[in-house]
């Protein structure tokens, strides 16, 4: 009988059973082949192997782990799906392929919701079982010694626990603000990110220290709380861009917090670069889309994702790998900035 001629397995999803009726073989024989086992004639193995592809029978994960101590999975452990992640998922997707892994993406229950320590209920889940290793974003807390190697990237925390990955995020910021000051901006406000990031605490720092550089006074009243959000940062800029002494370009600590800074401008009637100037810091897809285009920091969020899977990889192989890993921003002038105004 060959995989063509294989009838159709019962409702749902194949089962061994179904692969051995349809092969006219035993279940320990379709479990042989499929486990890669001795003891099977050649034939009949490629036999089996037609009829597991006609029936897409899939194995289970679990029971494959438990009898080879490995399920060739790498899970990827994000607080949600947005942008930013989508795009570290890129990365470590491709390079997963390349080194004949799967990804296993994981949204643990209400992670999305900033509750903190999700990632150790959602790795006491996973580990083991269903992942060889993990690659945890941007983990709310220090990760304590697990069953299974973990690679952090861009944790609240900053450096500590696991091996970690980030972007420059100091130096980024510094760059970002810079770029307004040799527009001939003085008056440059700051959209921060979340207080609990280490990495918003670092592009606020560098900031600050731009315009020290520059000999311009720090003013508290002109740094908001914009929570990496478009939409309450939409709503700290349109109080902020109201006011009289408003000011003449903004930094915001991520694109979407740009986004939002974008947005109240339209609605306040300013234009965007002549009477505003807007700066973010990611370069995810949206930022190049925006009207008018973002001009931003890029993280090489891509690489950063491949890096972390290669690191992961490493420490799967039992090597040792760097406990901190650190990539440079790159400054993307778009048309979100111009000269200040009146110059």
């Amino acid at each position: 009988m060959s995989a063509i001629d294989a009838p159709a397995p019962s409702p749902g999803r194949a089962t061994i059973s179904d692969v051995a009726r349809a092969a006219g073989v035993s279940v320990p024989t379709v479990s042989k082949v499929v486990n890669g086992r001795y003891g099977v004639a050649p034939a009949t193995s490629k036999r089996v192997m037609e009829v597991v592809e006609a029936l897409g029978y899939e194995t289970s994960l679990v029971a494959s782990s438990l009898r080879r101590q490995s399920t060739n999975v790498i899970g990827i452990l994000v607080a949600e799906f947005e942008s930013f992640s989508v795009e570290l998922l890129k990365g470590a997707s491709s390079a997963a392929a390349k080194a004949g892994y799967e990804l296993l993406a994981y949204s643990g229950r209400g992670a999305g919701n900033g509750q903190v320590g999700w990632e150790r209920r959602s790795l006491s889940r996973l580990a083991g079982t269903l992942i060889d290793g993990a690659i945890i974003v941007t983990p709310t807390v220090l990760i304590p010694t697990t069953s299974i190697p973990v690679i952090a990237i861009d944790p609240h925390t900053g450096n500590g626990g696991p091996s970690t990955i980030d972007s420059d995020n100091f130096g980024g910021a510094r760059a970002a603000t810079q770029h307004l000051i040799d527009l001939g901006h003085r008056r440059i406000a700051h959209m921060r990110g979340r207080s609990d990031l280490a990495s918003a605490q670092l592009r606020e720092d560098g900031y600050r220290e731009s315009l020290g550089e520059a000999g311009i006074p720090f003013d508290q009243a002109l740094v908001l709380d914009g929570g990496y959000q478009t939409a309450q940062s939409a709503q700290a800029a349109e109080d902020l861009l109201s006011r009289a002494d408003r000011p003449t370009a903004v930094f915001a600590a991520n694109d979407m917090s740009a986004l939002g800074v974008l947005q109240a401008a339209r609605e306040l009637g300013l234009r965007v670069p002549e009477d505003l100037s807007v700066i973010g810091f990611d370069d995810i897809p949206e930022a190049s889309t925006s009207t008018p285009p973002l001009t931003t920091l890029a993280q090489p969020l891509q690489d950063i994702g491949a890096q972390a899977l290669q690191m992961l990889l490493e420490l799967l192989a039992g090597h040792e790998v760097p406990s901190r890993v650190r990539l440079p921003a790159e400054l993307i002038v778009r048309g979100s900035t111009g000269p200040a105004p009146g110059r």
